[in-house]
């Protein structure tokens, strides 16, 4: 089934063909018809996989089919990037309609928070908002909100983590019965099906499972002491002609350090974290989707805000403790039918040995253990408890290179990376 086959607004149908979608992904065909028939819904789906589009588009044909009175639609988000990057697709997918929109978030100065007092006041038909700024707008009663008909919480995992579970059950507590609530979360941990039966009515559950990292993504790792991971690191990038270079780091403490310390070896690094100002992080955003910047350190809370196509190499500074987040950061790179590469750095400590068994669990594969350069010495064993999974037992440790990887093979084996000439 194509979009053209639903029924939507002509305006609607220009403008996702503008956009370049044809036909519909899992989680869009799996969504689009409760949504339209106003079913509550929870669905689990992870970024890249189109649901942002999946819950705008029967959202933007409702409203231009059957207009409201103030503001139709809040969408919440657990960051300021993302509410940003979902009010840019509003923008896109509405290019042809009169329907207005706004990202409500906070880090801005006064002039933000006039705009977004305003367009509060004068009832935008979808706001797009972080909890903690939206709760305070709707307290000082900028924010109309009897004709809301769509609750939408994008990232309710990722909310939950934040803390945010008081937040947005204050700002249930403004909005209307009846309405329709969608709720989305990468993974569905107890605390959020406990959340969904609170707050959504007989729903629609649709649940498309953490998928694999895409096959257009070579996936390797490398047994590294902590303190040869900059200099590890200097020696991938050195005569690599790589512009986009996404590098995680589990805190933003670690994103300081890596960042500082990668300036003393390699050039065009910045970093991005929550201590920054708003209007600096856009600034670094820019640059890095523009590829002024060529190296970009984040945290995960960044992961699901960083939407760009171009991302030719993720490097995993530490291990992820979540599998689901090890999903995520590699999900930033091998983007709009491109290949990309994700090295994961293990050191040996016997937490992060264990976390990487897991992830290998999750993929359903080993991934190949690298030897690290010479000239940064031995690197520890990979040893994970039993705990951490069956043991990967011998595997055969190869470099990296900056050959294309062979892909061909049974899909569920992990690929060898090539050696250089």
């Amino acid at each position: 089934m194509k979009f053209v086959d639903y029924s939507f607004d002509q305006g609607l149908l220009e403008a996702i063909d503008a956009m370049g979608y044809e036909t519909p992904t899992p989680v869009q065909e799996a969504v689009l018809g409760p949504i339209l028939e106003r079913r509550d819904l929870i669905g689990c789906a992870q970024t890249g996989t189109g649901k942002t589009a999946a819950y705008l588009i029967p959202i933007l044909n409702q409203i231009i089919t059957n207009p409201g009175k103030g503001t139709s639609a809040i969408i919440i988000a657990p960051t300021r990037e993302l509410a940003m990057q979902i009010d840019q697709q509003i923008v896109g997918l509405a290019y042809f309609l009169s329907i207005s929109s706004m990202a409500v978030y906070g880090g801005g100065d006064a002039v933000d928070y006039d705009l977004h007092r305003k367009a509060l006041m004068t009832q935008s038909d979808i706001i797009v908002a972080t909890p903690g700024k939206l709760l305070m707008h709707l307290n000082m009663g900028h924010l109309t909100s009897e004709g809301v008909r769509c609750l939408v919480l994008d990232e309710a995992d990722r909310m939950l983590d934040m803390g945010f579970i008081d937040d947005i059950m204050r700002i249930i507590h403004f909005l209307p019965e009846e309405r329709q609530t969608l709720m989305f979360s990468a993974t569905m941990p107890p605390k959020i099906r406990d959340l969904a039966k609170k707050i959504l009515k007989d729903p629609v559950e649709v649940n498309l499972a953490v998928s694999k990292p895409s096959d257009s993504v070579m996936q390797a790792a490398y047994l590294v002491h902590d303190k040869h991971k900059i200099a590890l690191i200097g020696h991938l990038l050195k005569g690599k002609d790589l512009k986009s270079v996404l590098i995680f780091a589990s805190t933003k403490l670690a994103v300081k350090d890596v960042a500082r310390n990668l300036k003393k070896v390699i050039d065009s690094v910045e970093e991005i974290h929550s201590d920054l100002e708003q209007q600096e992080r856009e600034a670094v955003l820019l640059r890095f989707r523009t590829q002024q910047t060529h190296v970009l350190v984040a945290t995960d809370v960044l992961a699901r805000g960083i939407d760009i196509d171009t991302i030719e190499l993720v490097i995993n500074y530490d291990v992820p403790r979540d599998a689901e987040d090890y999903v995520h950061r590699v999900g930033r790179t091998a983007r709009a039918e491109r290949e990309g590469v994700a090295i994961t750095f293990i050191n040996g400590e016997r937490r992060e040995q264990d976390s990487f068994k897991r992830i290998e669990q999750l993929l359903e594969t080993t991934v190949y253990k690298l030897k690290t350069p010479v000239e940064l010495g031995e690197g520890p064993e990979y040893n994970p408890s039993a705990s951490g999974g069956k043991s990967n037992g011998n595997y055969k440790q190869r470099r990296f290179s900056s050959g294309r990887p062979n892909r061909k093979g049974n899909e569920n084996k992990s690929r060898k990376p090539r050696q250089a000439n």
